[in-house]
């Protein structure tokens, strides 16, 4: 009878007592041989140690369920228990490389110091070779690589940590793969850091005044800078409006290269495992805090003036009417958030407090339009599966909603609508809160001919990261065994996101129509927009003596009405209004 094959786990497992008999060797061998602690042996042994742990906790993190050759009880709390046994024989080395770790570039500066001056005191004459040795002793980024320096303040919380403030200067004694570097400060203090609050280089550049070149070579670069920057202001002087325009069009990317690269609880989560490798700071999310209004939904009802700002651009007045004049765009469609399928979810370090998608106009470079919300339901029993647009009682409200529509005016052939899966989590240990990205998924409107979409379901992948990072797919489980069945089984395991395009009936086609030419938002709230688009039209086109004046308006509701796009449990409230007033219709004779 052939031997029983071993489970993927199980090997892990194996691995894992085989490193803890090495740990274990290792730090008796430390203890028995106190006077050669430092050897170079026992290091190298060290890393050795912490190169396999590192191995076997990516290894384990890749596990799946699915992998197994035949069923296996309490899988996840089995798995649990071998990365806390990972992790701490980690810890363990991570101290020890700390008492085995060299003297750093401090205390060799401070007894270099003292040489110096006791040369000086033996001897006057050797003053310009001394200054010369004390030039060589200041921390470079060119000279050394090893030199960072820390981007924000960092306060340790366990045992090892090494709290550091804004603008130190770091040296990197040893790079991890878990994000937590081992470094030492200028008074040699050692410690983890994480990498994510370090930057290559050092800002004491530039601020030697060690001799006279140094401030000629600095007076030079000075005077580089400020001829560029005349440059810079004569081009933008010179830039038309439409290069303008689109300038700052794309100046959100600052916004968004913030969001993949600011330290934040994120960074700290991953490295502890605690959510997926594919997960990141959500990048719509920062765009609304950051931009304030442009990204919302009160900026774009607006109406857009003219160049000579004295009349409109998208806002007309029928004069035989007296209705607003519809415009069409190049683009409106319905579509509805049907669910999403196998999203992962966060580990047990974090509480998740709602889940919901991010939608917005984007072309691949930029966002277009407003950011819209849809918050998901569901079920404990099934917590990878999100669904929309639950039933219930009374009106659905807004922010559970999953049909929408969108408008847009542009010729560009790469248009399509970004969906961002998000979570709101608030992380156990600390209490802090914070918005993930749970991965994205991208519908472009157009075929490859041009012509738009048909009307049907779509089935989209969820890709990780955020949609400026390319090539990173979700964390799936592969399949070792080839064959169609197997196939099948991991096309099953793909994160998706199913949406419905649909057509829109004649009376929601004349509603869209009256709207801005660019807004994305909840179609169950069309016949209010088209309401405050007339109103606009009133106040501002009907009712002014000339379109020369330029006097105040005073219209409460024009000037609090997009604010409420912004809160949708008003919005709420006012749809409640006026489905009652339509249905219990008031006689005002009778209430006289």
């Amino acid at each position: 009878m052939p031997p029983k094959r071993k489970g993927p786990l199980q090997l892990v497992q194996r691995e894992t007592d085989d490193i803890k008999r090495q740990v274990d060797s290792l730090l008796k061998d430390v203890q028995s041989s106190k006077g050669i602690i430092r050897t170079d042996e026992i290091c190298q042994r060290c890393q050795d140690v912490q190169t396999s742990v590192q191995k076997a906790m990516g290894t384990l993190q890749k596990l799946t369920k699915a992998d197994e050759p035949a069923p296996v009880g309490n899988y996840d709390q089995r798995k649990q228990e071998e990365e806390r046994r990972l992790q701490g024989l980690m810890e363990k080395l991570n101290i020890l490389s700390l008492e085995l770790s060299p003297p750093g570039p401090s205390s060799a500066a401070g007894e270099s110091k003292k040489e110096e001056e006791s040369e000086d005191e033996d001897d006057e004459d050797d003053d310009s070779v001394d200054e010369d040795d004390k030039k060589s002793l200041k921390p470079s980024s060119q000279s050394d690589p090893r030199i960072y320096t820390i981007l924000s303040d960092f306060r340790g919380e366990q045992e090892g940590d090494l709290s550091v403030k804004k603008g130190e200067v770091l040296r990197i004694i040893q790079k991890t793969a878990d994000g937590w570097w081992l470094v030492q400060d200028t008074k040699g203090n050692r410690g983890v850091v994480p990498k994510t609050y370090l930057k290559a280089g050092s800002r004491l550049e530039g601020k030697d005044d060690s001799g006279d070149d140094d401030k000629k070579d600095s007076d030079e670069d000075d005077d580089e800078e400020e001829e560029s920057e005349d440059d810079e202001e004569e081009e933008d002087e010179g830039l038309t409006g439409a290069q303008e325009k689109q300038r700052s069009s794309h100046s959100n990317w600052s916004i968004v290269r913030k969001a993949l690269t600011e330290m934040d609880a994120t960074d700290v989560l991953s490295a502890m495992g605690a959510i997926p490798s594919g997960f990141r700071p959500s990048t719509l999310n920062k765009l609304l805090m950051e931009e304030g209004l442009t990204f919302k939904g009160s900026h774009y009802i607006q109406p857009e003036l003219s160049q000579s700002q004295l009349s409109f651009k998208d806002l007309f007045l029928d004069p035989d009417t007296g209705r607003v004049r519809a415009r069409q765009v190049r683009t409106s469609v319905c579509f509805t958030l049907w669910s999403c399928r196998m999203i992962s979810t966060p580990g047990v370090g974090v509480q998740v407090l709602s889940r919901h998608i991010r939608l917005c106009a984007f072309d691949g470079t930029k966002v277009l339009s407003n950011i819209h919300t849809v918050r998901a339901t569901y079920n404990a029993r099934n917590p990878k599966t999100w669904n929309f647009s639950p039933r219930m009682t009374g009106i659905l409200p807004i922010l559970l909603d999953g049909e929408c529509f969108l408008r847009y005016s542009s010729d560009s052939a790469d248009l399509g609508i970004l969906f961002e899966l998000g979570v709101t989590f608030i992380r156990n240990s600390t209490g802090e809160r914070g918005d993930l990205s749970c991965g994205w998924a991208f519908l472009k409107l157009t075929d490859d001919d041009g012509a738009p979409l048909t009307a049907k379901t779509y089935e989209l992948p969820v890709n990780s990261g955020t949609p400026f990072e390319k090539d990173i797919a979700m964390e799936v489980s592969a399949t070792k065994a080839g064959g169609v069945f197997h196939q099948i089984l991991k096309a099953r395991r793909q994160p998706k996101l199913i949406i419905k395009l649909k057509s829109a009936n004649s009376r929601t086609r004349t509603q869209l129509s009256l709207l801005p030419d660019t807004l994305l938002f909840c179609l169950s709230c069309v016949h209010l927009l088209a309401l405050h688009r007339q109103l606009l039209a009133d106040t501002l086109l009907m009712d002014r003596p000339t379109m020369q004046n330029t006097d105040l308006m005073c219209s409460p509701v024009l000037s609090t009405f997009p604010m409420l796009l912004d809160q949708p449990d008003l919005m709420d409230a006012l749809r409640y209004c006026r489905l009652r007033h339509y249905r219990h219709p008031v006689d005002p004779l009778k209430h006289r």
